[in-house]
């Protein structure tokens, strides 16, 4: 790939997956193009993607997509609805948007997968040709939206991983589930058996993955997929983890399965979450081996350091931490 073709669209850069995946790929020498309705925000608000050309668009918009999209070789699609509400009225239509683009275009789509694609008869760990029978709504939404990459005639990258976590996160177990965003880490609660192993994946790392397979997407079929695997940790791992990174033990305590069954019929987002029950009472893996042999090895930073940053730019940690971090 010369120089001249790294040029890259990140739909949803102001986002937590889009920006990871808009810094990675320029520390990889690419230029950048963000899509926001307010580019002028953009720059502003964008702290650290000072080098984003931010061009004026929506994401629900075929013509604004495909404009924003001209001469670029790869189209990160980071779009998501807030929280997780409106799914179903939103991801498809901003991931039409998208493959029109690339339909115009010729880019490949860079797609960031999830395990809600799955349910149990996959488990634990799911390859990228496991079956896709998902318990949620919103797992049928997702396994829609690569059935539709699928067949639209584009070329396409999808790299599935487990639950996000990071510096910068708007919806993430983490810090909705586990521990509180915005307040002192105190208390770990924790939505499953801590004996069963869970994957997650560290944002920085999932998008040096996707940058390292974009400088080599020429090669590739037209349709790849590849799981990524993370930090593939039991509870009793990942609540270790948090007291090193907190200095002191912390107090454990069982996720409020059902304080959230009484609210969920008011709350989309709790509804949401509690469908995903399932994810956490059984072991749920990915396996990257197929990521291992293109790549070599998959980014993996230690999980201390991870915890740390993340929860730096959560605001869980005391200004001293945050200033290592």
């Amino acid at each position: 790939m010369t120089a001249s073709d790294k040029t890259a669209l990140v739909i949803g850069a102001m986002g937590s997956v889009g920006g990871e995946a808009a810094a990675a790929l320029l520390a990889h020498g690419w230029r950048v193009r963000g899509l926001h309705r307010d580019p002028v925000r953009a720059a502003r608000e964008a702290v650290g993607l000072e080098r984003i050309e931010w061009v004026k668009g929506d994401a629900m918009s075929p013509a604004e997509v495909t404009a924003a999209a001209r001469g670029v070789t790869v189209i990160v699609h980071g779009a998501n609805p807030p929280g997780y509400r409106n799914w179903a009225g939103l991801a498809l239509p901003m991931l039409e948007a998208t493959i029109a683009a690339a339909q115009a275009t010729g880019a490949r789509i860079i797609f960031p997968g999830n395990v809600y694609n799955y349910g149990p008869d996959a488990f634990p760990r799911m390859a990228e040709d496991a079956p896709q029978n998902p318990r949620t709504r919103k797992g049928a939404i997702r396994v829609k939206m690569e059935q539709r990459l699928r067949t639209a005639g584009v070329r396409t990258l999808v790299v599935r991983a487990g639950d996000f976590f990071g510096p910068v996160s708007g919806s993430s177990w983490l810090t909705e589930g586990l521990v509180a965003k915005d307040r002192p880490l105190r208390s770990v609660s924790y939505p499953g058996p801590r004996d069963i192993r869970h994957a997650w994946a560290y944002l920085p790392d999932l998008a040096q993955t996707m940058a390292r397979l974009a400088e080599i997407e020429a090669t590739l079929p037209d349709f790849a997929a590849y799981q990524f695997g993370g930090h593939q940790l039991t509870g009793d791992e990942m609540i270790a983890g948090l007291e090193r990174v907190a200095g002191r033990r912390l107090s454990v305590k069982r996720f409020p399965w059902l304080a959230l069954r009484a609210v969920a019929p008011f709350v989309e987002t709790l509804r949401e979450m509690l469908e995903m029950r399932y994810l956490w009472d059984n072991t749920v893996l990915l396996d990257n081996a197929r990521l291992v042999k293109t790549l070599g090895a998959e980014p993996h930073t230690p999980l201390e350091t991870a915890l740390r940053t993340a929860l730096a730019g959560q605001g869980c940690l005391p200004v001293a931490q945050k200033a290592a971090a």
